[in-house]
């Protein structure tokens, strides 16, 4: 693995886009809230368009990408990030912002694929869990970075004028991208469409068992994890806290969290991937679960604190796991369907969130994540094998 190489191909650019993003996770409920829909179901729905985008994309990424070679998929990916994130500022329709954030999800998940797929095929089973994690705790760099400075520039210049920030961010993205990564696809990924097709449908049966037992880990894991983007923002918002106010909560629980992607690297090469996952989904339910006793800033603070220290201990674990498993010849194929499984979690969350508030209010949503925190990690403990120490047969022939 040469380092020096993976820091302008794929950290660079990750913390660009992590950080545009961040910038927007304070201020996109607030902003659909005041100028579009009040209704909880409706802004969640805002808010989840992205990820259904990239879910109904990751499957057909996995394909395109042999087809493509992943500069041209990153390019392709990052073009989107940046057209659809400076429209979201002009939007004057609510139908408008559902388009947006669809485009959004499918540039997101073109942009996923490419690297993960670069990742895995530079990394093994002995350093992949440090490189993966360094790749999380970059992206959750830019995402404390981001929720801070996008709240500001809200305060000063208007709810809209933090997606101009992150468009601008994305195109950043994508120069380096340009002028960096250099497309190394093997001639196994660049054959035909229908023999592609075909693999899909073959890595599918094989890994079936894989597919099935830590995809659900890893759709409650996702549910989790975006659904407390909105509910901390709506949260914060009833207690009477402003946009740069709510900004800072999540740029802290961020801080927390980025501050742990070495050590879970180094927990996940040395003792194995679950010693990590298991006690962090615990933790991080247990901060759900205390969002409801919040009454101010302090104690939403506390809250969203250990939620970032549990998302950190698991950071980069997602993909590592999915790394892990995926086979040799066909590893676009494969992480096209574990990205696919999930963003079914990722989309699933703020839906959670906003339909349980819609019925039963905020702090129930939160205590309904909670349980989904806990039940990835039975999950995890009781049907996920640890994937430390044997690397993955290539059942599925090119």
């Amino acid at each position: 693995m040469n380092k020096s190489a993976l820091v302008l191909s794929v950290y660079v650019p990750t913390f660009l886009l992590a950080f545009g993003q961040g910038m927007t996770v304070p201020t996109l409920p607030l902003y659909v809230q005041q100028g579009f829909e009040e209704s909880f179901s409706l802004i969640s729905l805002v808010v989840a368009a992205a990820g259904i985008g990239t879910v109904v994309s990751d499957v057909p990424s996995g394909i395109l990408l042999g087809k493509l070679g992943r500069r041209r998929a990153m390019l392709v990916g990052t073009g989107l990030i940046v057209l659809t994130s400076a429209g979201l500022a002009v939007a004057a329709a609510y139908w408008h912002l559902i388009v947006l954030r669809l485009g959004f999800g499918v540039g997101t998940a073109l942009w996923n694929i490419s690297r993960m797929t670069y990742l895995t095929e530079q990394t093994t089973l002995s350093n992949r869990g440090r490189a993966l994690s360094a790749f999380g705790g970059i992206s959750r760099f830019g995402t404390f970075a981001g929720p801070g400075v996008g709240g500001l520039m809200a305060s000063f210049f208007g709810l809209s004028s933090p997606f101009l920030g992150a468009a601008a961010l994305a195109f950043g993205a994508m120069v380096v991208s340009v002028a960096f990564v250099h497309d190394s696809s093997t001639t196994a990924t660049r054959r035909g469409h229908k023999m592609r097709w075909s693999l899909l449908g073959e890595v599918a049966r094989s890994h079936w068992k894989e597919l099935t037992t830590a995809g659900a880990a890893q759709v409650f894991v996702q549910m989790i994890r975006q659904g407390r983007q909105i509910i901390v923002p709506l949260y914060g918002a009833s207690l009477g806290l402003d946009v740069a106010a709510i900004g800072s909560i999540v740029s802290f629980s961020a801080a927390v969290d980025m501050s742990l992607f070495i050590p879970a690297g180094l927990v996940m090469d040395r003792f194995g991937r679950k010693f990590a996952t298991v006690p962090s989904f615990v933790v991080m339910g247990l901060g759900m679960a205390l969002i409801p006793l919040a009454s101010d800033y302090t104690g939403l603070a506390v809250a969203t604190a250990v939620i970032g220290l549990g998302n950190g201990l698991s950071s980069g674990s997602m993909f590592t796991l999915g790394a892990d498993l995926a086979p040799k010849e066909a590893a676009a194929e494969f992480l096209g369907i574990w990205r696919f499984v999930g963003d079914v979690g990722s989309t699933g969350g703020p839906l959670v969130v906003g339909g349980v508030a819609d019925l039963l209010g905020l702090s129930l949503a939160a205590v309904s994540l909670a349980g989904i925190g806990w039940l990835a990690a039975i999950t995890l403990t009781l049907f996920v094998k640890e994937t430390l120490g044997s690397e993955p047969v290539a059942e599925a022939s090119a």
